[in-house]
């Protein structure tokens, strides 16, 4: 245990121990808390994809920037991490969805990522499984990428560790002492560390910990599910990431077999505050049926998901946060001085976690970030507050249409 740190990270997951390698990296001393064990909730739960075009030029920097980061993991932190840079597809079923497919492409283009309208015949000899009906138009981008998700915030806890960061796992941040200059501490059963510094990274606890220093941070922990099915012939490394835009619903090689996850209409949201003090995410309650609701919707394109053959190896699920815009929290809390947050990962944090991570610490220690990144900065919902009923429909909203909504976020979804 130490009394004392220039900065104190709350949470261990992508978004904590990104941001924790990073001040580490730049000399400050830093200390990490997990009420758990290091990097075990959400984030190793995850389905590890990446996507670089996004909704914004903004965006689609940072989505570049992590990718480049990802590629260099091991190079830049000695720490091992699965990366495949297999690329992506991405379908529409739709007309109106082959229109988002085209703006995407001329957006990409702008931004110097590779992307491009490819026939079914080319798709289909990039991914085999995918069949050939209902399908009105295909993009191929073929720098995105897929990593092993509990690789990632582990890799960054222990590289932080050999900069000098102290991991204290078993260890929640129980009160914070806050003055009138701002923050001057948090408190924890093994003692209270003195810091001027505290980033709120705590995953689905993120709006306790904001509400503990005096602030409020408008995200809902959500459950995300997928399947991984045992070994399948024919499957390897170089399938690319596939995604049904109307679906929700994506799909990518996994231990040679096939993961397949997406969005629900209707999922479950949680709120942290009912939750015993000992709860683990893995002992979230799950629903198999959801996905193979979402199997049977894309059956045309993934008939391979309705072979009786096929067997579940791994069913897992996670909380992440989401935002009523579909889009990242990142900055300082409003109104407590010291306060920062990093939330609202909308389940694709872990993916751009490296760039944000880079770039919170910069802000942090210049005052200001490298990376713009005012279109997630916290101060965009300051003063905009959601009773608790609106705020939950309009996270749910979000989730249930986050390949639209995520990709290009409909006016009716804008922050009022």
């Amino acid at each position: 245990m130490i009394a004392t740190a220039d900065a104190v990270v709350v949470g261990s997951g992508a978004f904590g121990a990104s941001v924790a390698y990073h001040l580490a990296r730049r000399g400050v001393r830093v200390a990490v808390l997990e009420r758990s064990g290091l990097a075990s909730q959400t984030s190793p739960r995850a389905a590890g994809l990446s996507s670089q075009v996004r909704a914004t030029p903004q965006l689609t920097k940072l989505a570049q920037r992590a990718v480049a980061k990802l590629a260099a993991f091991t190079e830049e932190t000695g720490q091992p991490l699965r990366f495949t840079q297999s690329g992506a597809l991405k379908i529409a079923r739709t007309d109106h969805d082959a229109e988002q497919l085209a703006r995407e492409v001329d957006r990409g283009r702008t931004a110097g990522v590779p992307i491009d309208f490819v026939s079914i015949a080319e798709a289909r000899r990039r991914l085999p499984i995918l069949g050939e009906r209902g399908i009105v138009a295909i993009t191929w981008s073929p720098t995105d990428c897929n990593v092993e998700p509990s690789e990632l915030p582990i890799g960054y806890c222990r590289a932080a560790e050999k900069l000098g960061a102290v991991l204290l796992p078993h260890t929640p941040a129980e009160g914070f002492e806050i003055g009138a200059r701002g923050v001057e501490g948090v408190r924890t059963p093994r003692g209270t560390i003195a810091t001027r510094v505290i980033v709120d990274a705590a995953g689905a606890w993120a709006r306790l910990v904001a509400l503990g220093l005096g602030g409020s941070l408008p995200v809902v922990p959500t459950r995300h599910q997928l399947l991984i099915t045992e070994p399948i012939a024919g499957v390897t490394p170089e399938f690319p990431i596939a995604r049904v835009i109307d679906a929700s619903v994506y799909v990518r090689h996994e231990r040679g077999g096939l993961m397949l996850g997406g969005y629900e209409p209707d999922p479950m949201q949680i709120d942290p505050a009912t939750l015993c003090p000992g709860f683990d995410v893995a002992e979230l309650p799950l629903d198999i049926e959801v996905l193979w609701r979402l199997a049977r919707s894309v059956s045309e394109q993934f008939p391979i998901f309705q072979d009786p053959a096929i067997r579940v190896a791994e069913h897992r699920g996670g909380l992440p946060t989401m935002t009523v815009d579909d889009r990242y929290l990142a900055g300082p809390l409003p109104g407590v001085a010291g306060a920062w947050v990093m939330s609202g990962c909308c389940v694709g944090g872990l993916s751009v976690s490296p760039a944000l991570g880079e770039a919170m610490a910069e802000w942090i220690i210049d005052g200001a970030p490298g990376l713009d990144l005012s279109e997630i900065a916290t101060a965009r919902f300051a003063g905009r507050g959601l009773d608790e009923p609106e705020l939950r429909e309009r996270c749910r909203h979000a989730y249930a249409t986050h390949y639209r909504a995520g990709g290009e976020a409909p006016a009716s979804d804008a922050v009022r």
